[in-house]
């Protein structure tokens, strides 16, 4: 393992459960150093814990991406305790509204999906840039989903007028993450969206259909740990670029 001046540091945000919680397995499996984030601060340390008793190397930090105070206050235990980032994974995501319709929405509720799922990105990104720009191989990872593509099974194009808090939060996720990639394309951070798919996040959506998490998890953690050479300014689900 590296030491503490070389091994690489990720934070993933919304993470005291599926995606995010396998995200940090995974990133730390590989020997980096994990900021495990939640906004329930028993949730994330009991999380946390969980995978410490597993031997991996895991820190939890409380944080809603939401609120401007609680991510600026994070940001700057980041810079005293480590003093840069490698890698952001912008996971934390709320409100699969798929029975509300797009013409009677409750416009609150989806400013309340817009700030968490778009600007909390937004906000996390623009704070932790200069961390970012101290590491040797910056990467952000803006989790997304195939419901905010113009193209594609169960895309925009195939929902009718539902799910619009989520679905249009996601697509300009995605929008957002072209633009950071160009913004920083002579930088050497790489920024890209990843679908991790229909995931068994919760009970019973195994039974739909949905994938395994770690299955999910994977091609997330595929882009944050791009070489150099990777891509920019793309949206991918394992790997492979998807239709915008």
């Amino acid at each position: 393992m590296l030491d503490k001046h070389t091994q690489r540091i990720a934070l993933v945000t919304g993470a005291n459960r599926g995606l995010g919680l396998e995200v940090c397995r995974q990133l730390a499996r590989q020997g980096i150093t994990v900021i495990l984030t939640a906004r329930d601060r028993n949730k994330g340390e009991q999380a946390t814990q969980q995978l410490l008793e597993e031997g991996l190397q895991v820190i939890f930090k409380p944080l809603d991406v939401a609120d401007d105070q609680s991510v600026n206050q994070l940001v700057e235990q980041l810079e005293a305790e480590q003093g840069r980032l490698d890698i952001l994974i912008n996971n934390a995501g709320i409100n699969f509204d798929f029975q509300q319709p797009v013409l009677a929405a409750d416009l609150q509720e989806v400013q309340d999906t817009f700030n968490t799922n778009l600007l909390g990105a937004w906000r996390m990104t623009q704070a932790c840039l200069p961390l970012l720009q101290k590491s040797q191989q910056g990467r952000v990872v803006n989790v997304s989903s195939g419901a905010g593509s113009f193209a594609g099974p169960r895309g925009l194009l195939e929902q009718g007028g539902g799910l619009p808090a989520y679905a249009i939060s996601k697509a300009a996720l995605n929008a957002l993450t072209v633009k950071i990639s160009r913004a920083l394309q002579e930088t050497g951070i790489l920024v890209n969206a990843v679908c991790p798919n229909f995931t068994a996040t919760y009970p019973g959506t195994a039974e739909m259909g949905a994938r395994p998490v770690p299955e999910g998890a994977a091609g997330i953690v595929w882009a944050a740990m791009l070489p150099d050479d990777g891509p920019t300014g793309g949206f991918f689900r394992d790997g492979k670029p998807l239709p915008w």
